[in-house]
């Protein structure tokens, strides 16, 4: 499980700024029944019931599903993962996944799925980090390098998908219509030792590995994120994520 209010304060905060833009993209709009789909802290979730949709929001770690319908009980919220959703055909005008699709086990599957669940004429967003554009957690991945740290990050089938030309090509090949994607660029404002702190209680698959090390190393880990790091403070880390709309 994760921990939920790091991953808040931390990665959370990190996606929160493509969410007006996806919901931008999938028309949400008052009235429209909505699947926020990987919910986690439910930023989506919060932003679609702002504008008046019936939110039902899923994610698979029954941390997030907590804290997620503790804050918003106006929202239908339970668990369930991809590939499997526990929705009947064609049930929702809307579904938005805000950072879901990068970690899903089969990308196609998964789309498969999510329009099954979605009704005709019904909108799809959903974004993944620019890998080569994503400073703000880059920079831990290259301190564990400079500390000499074995350090592996796990494979993830969606590499292979996640260019916009071969997103776009799976999206159809999903039967979803007029696929399309653009980029969504912004500065990542955060405090240095904050950051640190967050991203590495909050594990994860990428980050776990920093606070299993012997704290001297975790010291040296972390001087080297803050040499790294130090160019962006002013400024903020420069970030890119894609954003994907399809209709069905």
């Amino acid at each position: 499980m994760t921990d939920a209010e790091a991953y808040e304060r931390g990665f959370a905060r990190l996606s929160s700024y493509t969410v007006g833009p996806l919901l931008a993209r999938v028309a949400a709009s008052r009235g429209s029944r909505l699947l926020d789909v990987g919910c986690g802290t439910g930023v989506v979730t919060a932003a679609a019931l702002a504008i008046g949709a019936e939110v039902t929001a899923v994610d698979a770690d029954p941390g997030m599903v907590t804290l997620t319908a503790r804050r918003h009980p106006a929202a239908t919220v339970r668990p369930a993962a991809l590939p499997e959703l526990p929705f009947a055909d064609q049930q929702f005008d809307v579904i938005a996944g805000n950072f879901i699709i990068n970690h899903v086990p089969d990308a196609a599957e998964a789309l498969r799925e999510l329009r099954r669940v979605l009704r005709p004429g019904g909108a799809i967003g959903l974004t993944w980090w620019k890998s080569d554009e994503m400073t703000a957690t880059g920079v831990f991945a290259d301190a564990i390098a400079a500390a000499g740290v074995p350090y592996e990050p796990p494979a993830r089938s969606f590499t292979a998908h996640d260019t916009p030309e071969r997103f776009t090509a799976l999206l159809t090949e999903a039967g979803l219509r007029q696929a399309s994607v653009v980029d969504v660029r912004w500065r990542h404002r955060a405090g240095l030792a904050a950051w640190w702190t967050d991203i590495v209680r909050a594990g994860g698959p990428r980050f776990a590995v920093i606070g299993r090390q012997p704290p001297e190393v975790v010291e040296r880990i972390r001087a080297g994120y803050l040499l790294l790091a130090a160019p962006y403070e002013e400024e903020g880390f420069p970030v890119c994520a894609h954003l994907a709309c399809a209709h069905r």
